[in-house]
């Protein structure tokens, strides 16, 4: 039998032996840990197999949002003639009134989509969705029945429009965001009615900025382009960001494509919605010139250094370019000390220009250059 005094240290080792080995294994697992923080971390916080792709927010954005996207259906009313051959008078004269029938009226039905940006009923839509419009719906949640539209103002070039709605109570609103900070990349949400499909919601990116598109023998000359699904009816439907402001009014797809669709900035909405409310149109600037840009057989027949610079073509009567003694023939060079290149360089600076407002021409003729100033007029 071991006496007290051995027993105790028997013990003793015992005891250390079990510490140390603790000591270890605890040690063991802080230094895993310490090594591979980011798989501990995301064994710890996340089920196995789960895969987190896109803003988490995005279902309630578009919970919050939804109630002030809306439907609109708009009805274009076309005479139609019965039997295409009466409008030949060879035809009439030969078989008589026997095969005359008179023309009636056909109502034809479109889509689009649209949203409200102030609580009085006002709505932004495209110029193309109500264009040739006799009756506008317009369907917003919450109310039983459509409600009928006006348009407030529009403007084909930029392909916008403002609608008006009266109903007796303040209605939701969407706030018009900044899509001068969008980048190239950034989630967006695109809510609207393709092919007659209420609040319809895709999600997808920014694929680029600044794209000019031409469609219908309309140029775009800055959109924003996105891989969110936009449909036939999309159009005029808010692109927003994932805080739920629009950066963007849906506007076009290609067709021949998948996953490239436009929109038109929010930016270019702001900069004109003002006019669009209180003047019915867009209000824009003139000089009276018609444009052409330079190539090099036309540049070396007027003497000019290189091809720089955009060509008067024609110039207007009465207009402001007449009235400051430019001529068909002159090369605007540069207007107030910046550089032309092409055509649509002077229409962008003449465009941004308010009415009434002075510009300083530089201009090559006669194989020297001089200096004229105008003043910009309304476009007729």
């Amino acid at each position: 039998m071991l006496r007290a005094r051995e027993r105790f240290s028997v013990f003793g080792i015992v005891l250390i032996g079990f510490l140390m080995g603790i000591m270890f294994a605890v040690g063991g697992v802080v230094t895993y840990k310490f090594l591979t923080p980011n798989s501990v971390m995301a064994e710890d916080s996340k089920p196995s197999g789960s895969v987190n792709i896109g803003p988490s927010n995005i279902a309630q954005t578009v919970k919050s949002v939804s109630p002030a996207v809306v439907n609109i259906e708009s009805y274009m009313d076309q005479n139609v003639q019965d039997n295409p051959f009466m409008n030949d008078p060879f035809f009439r004269d030969f078989f008589g009134d026997q095969y005359n029938a008179s023309p009636h009226s056909e109502r034809s039905k479109g889509i689009g989509s649209g949203f409200i940006f102030d609580k009085s009923g006002l709505i932004i839509t495209n110029h193309h969705v109500i264009q040739g419009a006799s009756e506008i719906d317009v369907k917003i949640a919450g109310l039983d029945k459509p409600v009928k539209a006006k348009v407030v103002g529009s403007d084909a070039d930029l392909d916008l429009a403002v609608l008006k709605v009266s109903v007796n109570k303040d209605l939701p609103v969407l706030k018009l965001g900044d899509s001068g900070k969008i980048e190239v990349g950034s989630w967006v949400i695109a809510i609207g009615n393709p092919y007659g499909l209420d609040h319809t919601v895709t999600v997808g990116v920014i694929s680029a900025k600044g794209r000019p598109v031409n469609i219908s023998s309309r140029l775009y000359k800055n959109l924003l382009q996105t891989d969110a699904a936009i449909n036939p009816g999309n159009s005029g439907g808010p692109l927003l960001d994932t805080s739920g402001e629009v950066i963007g009014i849906n506007t076009a797809v290609n067709a021949s494509a998948q996953g490239i669709g436009f929109a038109i900035p929010i930016g270019t909405v702001k900069d004109v919605l003002n006019d669009l409310v209180n003047k019915g149109k867009v209000v824009k600037s003139y000089i009276g010139v018609v444009l052409q840009p330079l190539d090099e057989e036309l540049a070396g027949y007027l003497g000019a250094p290189n091809t720089d610079g955009a060509l008067i073509g024609y110039v207007s009567s009465g207009g402001p370019a007449e009235k400051a003694g430019i001529q068909k023939g002159d090369i605007v060079i540069e207007i107030n000390k910046k550089k032309i290149k092409t055509p649509d360089d002077v229409s962008e600076i003449v465009g941004k220009a308010k009415v009434g407002s002075s510009l300083v021409l530089q201009i090559f003729r006669d194989k020297k250059t001089q200096y004229v100033t105008l003043k910009t007029a309304e476009k007729p």
